[in-house]
């Protein structure tokens, strides 16, 4: 089959992106790091290095972007980049340096994990609001990352001041990046903190998407997995170690009716496993109802 670079000359969008679609396929790379597969990345791809609205609506219409033309330039410089993705096996969002959560524009690069929590959902869908009240003014964001999830939650909550916390100073200073971009610096307090140690609060909400992947897991990660910071990913032999230390110290760090909303993606049998009495809300998103879960501070409290 043609790869990109020897598309002939007037080929358009969407010759590259059935071509870059296809060359994704036979190269076996990894998906979900706002991608699930290579026809949503090469379009991703090809309308970011040609500068295109990232929206785009694509179709057989005679005036569809995809029947625009490219230059030789352009498609060189398409075709260099599918090559940095297929050989680096970097996630897209490190050469784009860009990642959406619920269509907002974040900053990232190798310093953070790329951002995809599903507590985002929760935050734009008003799905954690019953648990809330007008007393909600005190938000942590736990292992905050690039920040994406605190910046979600003062969009959310206009009324709330956000703390991000994270222990990885290089990861703060990919969230103070994107706390300036979106003008939230009025709002949003960046600490670094070794969990909670750092910042005990008291807190009205506790959003926390932690390492949790289990050992196993963790050696079976594709290659784009590998390409991010472990220290957001790893989560000891069962996934839980950080968890377990954190749903030791919450507690004292809540207001008397204080939530925390937690992700432990598909570690939820090794979840129950540790903590087999405790009593928790399980939050439905686009993955089901056992990716986020909702503790309360009474519940916490059960553990001591």
């Amino acid at each position: 089959m043609p790869t990109l670079s020897s598309l002939p000359h007037g080929t358009t969008v969407g010759q590259l992106i059935r071509t870059g679609t296809q060359c994704l396929q036979n190269a076996g790379v990894g998906f979900g790091h706002g991608t699930q597969d290579a026809a949503q990345e090469a379009i991703w791809l090809v309308l970011w290095r040609l500068d295109l609205p990232l929206d785009s609506a694509l179709g057989d219409e005679e005036d569809s972007i995809e029947n625009k033309p490219i230059t030789p330039a352009q498609q060189a410089q398409v075709a260099s980049l599918f090559e940095e993705r297929i050989t680096s096996r970097k996630p897209a969002a490190y050469l784009t340096r860009q990642a959406w959560l619920m269509g907002v524009p974040f900053y990232v690069d190798e310093r953070a994990i790329v951002p995809r929590s599903f507590i985002a959902e929760l935050l734009a869908d008003g799905s954690i609001d019953h648990f809330l009240s007008d007393k909600t003014q005190n938000v942590l964001d736990l292992c905050t990352g690039n920040g994406s999830l605190a910046c979600l939650a003062a969009m959310a909550y206009p009324e709330v001041q956000v703390t991000g916390a994270d222990i990885s100073p290089d990861a703060l200073a990919v969230a103070r990046i994107n706390v300036d971009q979106h003008g939230l610096q009025e709002r949003i307090n960046l600490v670094h903190s070794d969990g909670l140690a750092q910042v005990p609060g008291p807190w009205d909400l506790i959003l926390c998407n932690p390492p949790y992947v289990n050992a196993d897991s963790m050696a079976k990660l594709p290659a784009e997995y590998r390409a991010e910071p472990e220290l957001a990913l790893a989560g000891g032999s069962d996934g839980m170690d950080f968890i377990r230390q954190l749903l030791r110290a919450a507690p004292a760090c809540m207001t008397e009716n204080a939530v925390l909303v937690l992700e432990i993606g598909n570690e939820r049998p090794f979840f129950e496993t540790a903590f087999p009495s405790l009593p928790v809300f399980w939050l439905d998103t686009s993955a089901g109802e056992d990716q986020v879960l909702l503790l309360t501070r009474q519940a916490l409290l059960g553990l001591a």
